[in-house]
Parts: structure tokens; sequence; C-alpha cells
């Protein structure tokens, strides 16, 4: 009914109107509708020309064919009138969708009045920043400076320098850029080392932080070595000398606590040689096994574990002997001869035999590690009669020969082999509870 009403023309003119109207939007699906982005194949397969193209994902993002070949993802956009472009990415480092990503959020930042463009180069600067504060930092540059120097001091000292700055500087400047602490921050630091009651160690970090501050200036990361200014502010150490038991009957009593130590088996072994090889406690704890000749009955010690930097042979006395062949089976497997409780690949702490002599119930007023030298260097002397000389090699000391040079290691070799028999069955005596030689007329 309602066709019926419509007229021929009316029909032809409604039909052309459609055929005008869909050419119409024909042409614009053409040019913007159809164009739904790329595909994946389309950006795989694109080859490169005579010249740089572009193939246009929508919304300003194209994929820029390089001539060479490279293909670049771009973002061609507008911000406060002028037009833009953000670079998204290399193809095929950057997919499609990834950079289409990209595209999102840049155009999330221009909604909301934000050029995307400035956005990157600020983060790309925060970036740049915070690597060159990683990169300088006190840490940083103190690790760099202590693997450069490290080579030069013996195992033990570099150690020892490596433990005061993680325990005591890198908690608190570590993270810090090297050229922004000042005085008053290392001062910090060296207080609460002098807090705890240890002044000397206080002293030492602060030498150690200079040549830290030094390597930085000479590497350009400081313009000055800022514990410089902190000379004078921590108290003057007082020379002390080394707590030592020297009265024989004492040292009786000291030998039989020793003998009856409740603690780790390779420490009391420690503890036992201290006073009968009398070296060092450095020296001491670092013993390597492969430092000993079982055949020869001797301890070689090499020139970079030696205070005066010469090679040493302590010989060993069959006690000494004993006491190593029974500590053997439980850590000779391993470097050292008193490792670390808590790794091997480490020799025990510096503190282990002074710990224990507290354990044991003597103080740093009693006796210390270091004291078992001047024990032994008294008796020798003054109740054992030992030639001077002998006694003094023996302790690494610098000894001139009648014309003024230094005793190379073998010097009198034979003599101190003797003198160290000596002394440990003099030892063995005293602990046995043997009759006490007095103190001769010299001591007196």
């Amino acid at each position: 009914m309602f066709a019926s009403g419509i007229s021929g023309g009316t029909y032809r003119g409604i039909f052309a109107y459609l055929v005008l109207g869909g050419g119409i939007l024909w042409g614009y699906f053409m040019k913007w509708g159809c164009n739904m982005g790329l595909t994946d194949i389309q950006v795989k397969t694109a080859k490169s020309q005579d010249k740089d193209y572009k193939l246009s994902d929508g919304d300003g993002m194209y994929l820029q064919v390089a001539a060479s070949g490279g293909k670049r993802w771009r973002l061609k956009y507008r911000f406060g009138g002028k037009e833009k472009l953000l670079a998204l990415g290399t193809y095929p480092d950057v997919s499609l969708v990834e950079a289409r990503n990209k595209r999102h959020e840049a155009r999330n930042m221009l909604a909301h009045n934000i050029d995307p463009g400035d956005t990157r180069k600020i983060l790309k600067q925060a970036k740049q920043d915070r690597k060159e504060i990683i990169e300088n930092s006190f840490e940083v540059v103190a690790r760099e400076w202590h693997g450069k120097f490290s080579g030069q001091w013996s195992e033990g000292h570099a150690l020892t320098i490596m433990d005061r700055l993680k325990r005591d500087v890198f908690p608190w400047l570590g993270a810090k850029p090297v050229s922004e602490i000042k005085p008053v921050d290392i001062l910090a630091v060296l207080r609460r080392v002098e807090g705890r009651g240890a002044l000397e160690t206080a002293h030492r970090i602060r030498t150690i932080c200079g040549q830290v501050f030094r390597y930085a200036v000479s590497t350009g990361r400081a313009e000055r070595d800022a514990a410089a200014d902190l000379r004078g502010a921590l108290p003057p150490v007082r020379e002390k000398h080394h707590a030592a038991i020297t009265d024989p009957k004492e040292v009786a009593e000291l030998l039989r606590a020793i003998d009856s130590f409740v603690g780790t088996f390779h420490v009391q072994c420690a503890l036992k040689l201290a006073p009968m090889l009398f070296v060092r406690p450095g020296e001491l704890r670092q013993m390597e096994w492969t430092e000993i000749d079982f055949d020869a009955e001797q301890w070689n010690i090499p020139a970079d574990k030696m205070k005066m930097k010469v090679p040493h042979i302590v010989p060993l006395a069959s006690q000494a002997m004993e006491i190593l062949k029974e500590l053997q089976p439980l850590t000779g497997f391993g470097k050292y001869v008193f490792p670390n409780h808590r790794t091997p690949l480490r020799p025990m702490t510096d503190n282990a035999i002074n710990a224990a002599l507290r354990r044991m119930g003597y103080t740093s007023e009693d006796q210390t590690g270091h004291g078992f030298r001047a024990m032994a260097r008294t008796i020798l002397d003054e109740v054992l009669q030992v030639r001077v000389d002998f006694i003094e090699h023996q302790l690494a000391h610098a000894v001139k020969d009648p014309n003024g040079r230094a005793y190379n290691r073998t010097a009198h070799l034979g003599e101190r082999r003797k003198m160290m028999q000596l002394w440990s069955d003099y030892l063995d005596g005293l602990k046995n509870g043997a009759k006490i030689l007095q103190f001769n007329a010299k001591a007196a």
C-alpha cells in the first residue's frame, strides 16, 4: 500500500540520493574508515625503497622505513600550537602492539595537557642523575679504591679495611655522592665508633676515609678530602702496652685454663699455639696449611704477612707439631688452619683469641693475644737465659749483625730450633706442676 503511493520520479530521486550519498560515505571510508591500522605482516614485510617512506597506523603514529632498511616508530602530535615528533622505538625491538601502547600513553598525556616529549626528557635526565649518584657514591668509590690498591697490602690488612668500611662507614655514608659528603657527616660516623670504646679504630677509619676521598679527587669525583678537616677532632690514642702475664706461677694457671677451655676446638688449638709460637696474633690467625712444612717441622710465613715485610721461619717444637696434626683432619681440607666460623674462605677474626681469653675470665688488663710475645720475651731472657738476639730474631724484630746488616730469615735457625723446643718443654713443665724456676739476678 505504501509503495504504490510513491511515484516513479520519487523512486529515481531516492535512488540518486543513495548513490550520491553512498559515494561520499565510501570516499570518507576509504580515506579514514578503511585505514584500520597496520598489520604485523605489513610491518614485517615492508621493504626499503630508494627514499624513506611512511606507513601510517593512525592517530599520528607511523612506521618510517628508511632507505637503508631500518624501521622506526614515530608519533606526530601538536602541543602548544606546534607540531612535534616523538620517537617510539625501533622495529622489531618495539613491536606493533608495544608501539600502539606507547601512542596510547602519549595521547593520555596530551589529554591532560602534558607534553609527552618534554616528559620523556625530564625522565631521561632523572635517570641519568640517579645513575651518576650510584656511580659516584662513597661506597662505589671506596670499593674501587680498595680493589685498585689492595694488591699492595697483605690479605689480612685488605680484609680488615673492607670489614671496617662495611661495618662502620657504608651503612651511613655508602649511598651518598662522595662529592656531597661533609666533614660533619664523617665525624658522626667516627663518634659512633668512639662511643663503643674503639677510639683507635675510629682514628684508623678517619685515615681510610681520607684515602678514599683523595682517590675520589684524583679521579675527578670530588674536589677535596672532607676527612682532612677532622684532624684533631678525636682524642689522641694513649699508647699502651699489651697486657701480658710474665710470672711463671700465673703462666702455669693460664696454660691449665687453656687446656680446660670450653669452646670451638680450632680456637682452643690457636690458644695453645699462641704462647708456644709467640707470633703476632694476625700472623697466627692467618696461618695456612700450605705454609706448614711437616717434614722440616717449621712454619714458613711469607713476607706479605709480616709486619717488616720479610719472610719468617717459625721452628715447630714437637708439641706444636702434635697440635697441628690433631687439628688437620678438622680444617686441613681448607686454606686456613684457623678458619672463620662462618666461612672457611676467610681466617678467624682478629678478636677470636682475645674473646676466648675473656671467656676464660682474663680481662684486657690481664692478658691479650699480643701479650704472649711479651710473656715469651721476658721468661726466655730472664728465666731460661736464652741469648737476646735469638729471642729478638724469633720475634721477627729488626735485628742487626755486628756489621749493621739485617739478619736473614735463616740466621741462627739451629739455635732457634733448640730455643723453641726448650720453651715448649718449659711451658709443659709449668702446666704439669714442675718446679718453677725463679727470675735470675738480672731480673732483680
